[in-house]
């Protein structure tokens, strides 16, 4: 069995991954980047909208066009950066501290590494309700990988489950490729999504409708059509079902974080619901519990691409100074300003109040304790 070796492997080619390896590769370590897709990039790829935040972060450019950026810093630093695409790292055996990785459906190998940073990114979150298994029925992210990715339209006339920003986005995005979003339902009592992002779809004419969820798919082969309904304080279906004619229906109701390979390293994990679910806790370098481990992106908390970015720029930097590559005074200090900027706002206040719960000083003083 071949085993490669590499001083950090970054699992995740993401924002939040590619900004870390570009980050450890200029300090003089080397780098592997290991990513499941068949490109690097992420969901940067697939997000055609302009960035808010701030200068640093890239506001006011679209998603690919920051994955390009990101692309060409790697590209700068190549000598120390190796990179496996259509790869999957399937687990992590603390016994020998390995790696083990699939390329494609065939080739089977082995990783070692003296640091990792996992960002691994996060997964939809679904919903049951009779008939979810149609064809027809989409997670946004398969919806934006056909549109944005392949230029395929899924269909002409979309149900939307979810008003956050990726909801939104999603319904947006649709608009612009000719398909008509007949509605958009949200179980909470507000818009979970940036107001200028729904601001728009309305002006469309596009209903939102609050406190209202899917009830029922339609359809034998196919979808065909959905059945909605009003719900309570308690999110308990309430009135009469609404038929809505659709060939789609779109779920964008969160996100999770994807970490298990942080569970398998032994890395102390707490479910934060600010963050969306279980993560790592972390000190301010982005190390873990486990010296060796590092997290960034959504992995360590469902976030915008842009703190993602920032997050990875930390992990990266972290572990080459770790491994004793010079890296430039009062760096880690810039970047976690330029993360309390990012989350100044209303949604970033929930970000804070998670990292209270998973922000350590020192690990020494929690193992002590």
């Amino acid at each position: 069995m071949k085993t490669l070796s590499t001083e950090i492997l970054v699992i995740g080619g993401g924002a939040a991954g590619l900004s870390a390896a570009a980050e450890a590769a200029a300090a003089g370590a080397k780098v592997m980047v290991a990513e499941s897709d068949l490109h690097l990039g992420g969901q940067l790829v697939k997000q055609t909208h302009k960035f808010f935040g701030s200068k640093d972060e890239y506001a006011g450019t679209r998603g690919f066009k920051i994955a390009n950026i990101l692309l060409n810093e790697i590209d700068s630093c190549r000598e120390n950066v190796e990179i496996h695409t259509n790869t999957t790292i399937t687990g992590f055996y603390s016994e020998d501290g390995t790696f083990t990785a699939m390329r494609g459906e065939e080739k089977y190998f082995h990783i070692k590494a003296k640091k990792t940073i996992v960002a691994t990114g996060a997964q939809e979150r679904l919903i049951p309700f009779p008939n979810n298994d149609l064809p027809g029925v989409y997670g946004a992210g398969a919806v934006q990988t056909l549109m944005n990715v392949y230029g395929v339209v899924p269909g002409k006339r979309v149900l939307m489950v979810g008003a956050g920003n990726i909801g939104l986005i999603v319904s947006y995005q649709l608009m612009q490729a000719g398909v008509e979003v007949a509605a958009v339902v949200e179980a909470a009592p507000r818009v979970g999504g940036y107001w200028v992002h729904a601001a728009k779809i309305r002006r469309m004419g596009v209903p939102i409708l609050l406190r209202h969820s899917i009830r029922k798919a339609v359809g034998e082969q196919v979808i065909t059509g959905a059945y909605i309904t009003a719900l309570n304080d308690r999110f308990e279906p309430v009135g009469e079902k609404k038929y809505v004619d659709c060939d789609i229906i779109c779920i964008a109701v969160g996100l999770s974080p994807t970490t298990e390979i942080l569970s398998q390293a032994g890395c102390k994990m707490m479910y934060v619901p600010q963050l969306c679910g279980l993560v790592a806790q972390r000190d301010r370098t982005m190390k873990t519990s486990n010296p060796d481990f590092f997290t960034a992106g959504d992995a360590s908390g469902i976030e915008e691409a842009s703190a993602a970015m920032v997050e990875g720029r930390i992990a990266g930097l972290s572990a080459a100074s770790d491994l004793g590559y010079p890296t430039e005074h009062g760096k880690l200090d810039e970047y976690w300003g330029r993360l309390q900027a990012l989350r100044s706002g209303e949604a970033g206040a929930r970000i804070c109040q998670g990292l209270e719960c998973v922000l350590v000083n020192r690990w020494e003083d929690v193992s002590n304790g």
